[in-house]
C-alpha cells in the first residue's frame, strides 16, 4: 500500500473515522495531505475498493467510516512501527555533561567489574537520544543488570540499572542511576575506553548505539 493511502486512512481515524461515520470536506483532507482533491478522490475510492473504509457521498457532502479491516490493517502499521522503535536501536548526540561522571564510575568501579565484566575507563559519555524519542523507549523488554547500592565513607550511592551495549563494535553499558537528574532524553554510557578519543567524537557527533537484547 502506498504512504498517501496510509497517511490519510491515519487521518480519518484521528478524525474519527474509526468510531463513527463522519462528514469529511475533500479539499480539507487535500490540504492536510499537501496534495490534489483529485488524489484524494483516487486514493478513497482505492481505500474502498480495499475494504478498509465505506463512504457515502450525497451531493456535496461525503461520509466516512473505516471498516474493521481498515482498523485491523492500521493496528498492524502500528505493531510494524513498535518493532521499529523498541528494536534496541539508539540514535544519539554526544553533548557535554556536567563532570560529575568520573567520580561515580570511581565509586561503582569494581561493582562495573563484578557485573559487567570490564574496566571502566573513569568517565561517561553523554548522548542526547534523537531516536526513539526516549532512552527508555529503546530499553523495552531488556532486562536490567543491577550494580547494586553501597555505603562509602558515611554516603549512600543507589542502585544503578546497567543496559549492555555495542557502540561502533565496542562493549559498554547504559547505565541509569536510581536517583538522577538526567532528563529521559540524555543516556549515559560507560565503557573500558575514552569513547570519546577512540571513535574521534565531539559534542554534536551522532552515533548509534545497539542494545544488547538477551
Amino acid at each position: 500500500m502506498g504512504l498517501k493511502k496510509v497517511m490519510l486512512l491515519t487521518l480519518l481515524a484521528k478524525k474519527g473515522a474509526g468510531a463513527e461515520k463522519i462528514r469529511v470536506t475533500i479539499r480539507n483532507l487535500a490540504e492536510e495531505l499537501n496534495t490534489s482533491p483529485q488524489s484524494v478522490l483516487r486514493l478513497l475510492e482505492e481505500l474502498e475498493k480495499e475494504g478498509l473504509v465505506e463512504k457515502d457521498v450525497v451531493g456535496r457532502k461525503t461520509h466516512v467510516y473505516l471498516t474493521e479491516k481498515g482498523l485491523k490493517f492500521l493496528e498492524s502499521i502500528c505493531d510494524s512501527i513498535s518493532d521499529a522503535i523498541y528494536s534496541g536501536l539508539i540514535l544519539g548526540e554526544v553533548v557535554s555533561g556536567i563532570g560529575e561522571g568520573a567520580y561515580y564510575v570511581r565509586q561503582y568501579a569494581p561493582l562495573i567489574r563484578e557485573y559487567l565484566g570490564f574496566e571502566p575507563y573513569p568517565g561517561t559519555l553523554n548522548l542526547k537520544v534523537i531516536f526513539p524519542r526516549v532512552v527508555f523507549d529503546a530499553l523495552c523488554g531488556v532486562r536490567p543488570i543491577i550494580l547494586p547500592g553501597f555505603v562509602k565513607d558515611g554516603r549512600t550511592f543507589g542502585d544503578v540499572k546497567a543496559y549492555r551495549v555495542f557502540i561502533d563494535g565496542i562493549e559498554g553499558a547504559i547505565v541509569i542511576p536510581s536517583r538522577t537528574i538526567h532528563p529521559p532524553k540524555i543516556s549515559e554510557i560507560v565503557a573500558p575506553v575514552n569513547l570519546r578519543e577512540k571513535l574521534g567524537l565531539k559534542d554534536g557527533s551522532r552515533i548509534r548505539v545497539r542494545v544488547v537484547r538477551e
